[in-house]
């Protein structure tokens, strides 16, 4: 109600306009019809402004959303990580380790193949804690600069690798015959078995043995030892 008495006074205001101006032309000995026209025409523009209103402002979350890209999603870079973490360790039970000598002869590397064959995702920690003969008791040292950056996370059927240095390769070293050594893998004390290539075995020095941690590729020559 209120707003159709504030249009009826609007036109009405408008109607004064148009025969005032009408009589100034009149006066003034200007063209009456043209001050009509003028008049009437922004009587008509003032009716439409006053019938159309002013547009409602956007919706604020619309608008807030719309200066942040749209994205409501999260976008967090913690999420690979958070999920790594709740990925269980890998047991004894989980993986088949086998061993292949690395290059040609003298065989003085190792290379470790860790393959998940549990059916689920496990998570590879550290490195492989080796002895290679019952007169030295001690694990194998590993390489520091072979750890890698991220969690080593194997889904099913999926391999890691290790590294294994066996000597120097000098025909002068203590070296012994290894046909068979022990694996023992972080959070597990289980002994894994593992048989040594060739039908010799391989020719380890205890004193220039080395491993590197589990990795999920052998990094061409990043962890050379």
């Amino acid at each position: 109600m209120n707003a159709l008495r504030h249009r009826s006074t609007l036109l009405a205001t408008a109607g004064a306009a148009v025969l005032a101006l009408a009589l100034t032309g009149c006066q003034d000995g200007t063209d009456a019809d043209s001050a009509a026209q003028t008049a009437a025409s922004a009587t008509a523009d003032a009716a439409q402004g006053q019938a159309t209103g002013t547009p409602a402002p956007a919706d604020s979350a619309e608008s807030n959303g719309s200066a942040a890209g749209g994205s409501t999603g999260n976008t967090g870079g913690g999420d690979s990580d958070t999920a790594s973490a709740t990925t269980p360790v890998c047991a004894a039970g989980d993986v088949g380790i086998t061993a292949a000598t690395q290059d040609g002869p003298p065989y003085t590397h190792l290379v470790l193949t860790a393959k998940n064959t549990s059916g689920h995702s496990c998570r590879l920690t550290g490195f492989p804690h080796i002895q290679f003969l019952e007169s030295h008791k001690q694990d194998v040292p590993a390489v520091a600069k072979s750890k890698p950056g991220t969690p080593v996370v194997l889904q099913a059927g999926e391999p890691a690798y290790a590294l294994v240095k066996l000597s120097d390769g000098g025909t002068d070293e203590d070296n012994e015959p290894v046909s068979a050594f022990s694996v023992v893998l972080d959070g597990d004390s289980t002994v894994i078995a593992v048989t040594a290539p060739g039908s010799g075995g391989v020719a380890v020095d205890p004193a220039k043995a080395l491993t590197g941690y589990w990795t999920p590729e052998l990094r061409n020559g990043a962890d050379d030892f």
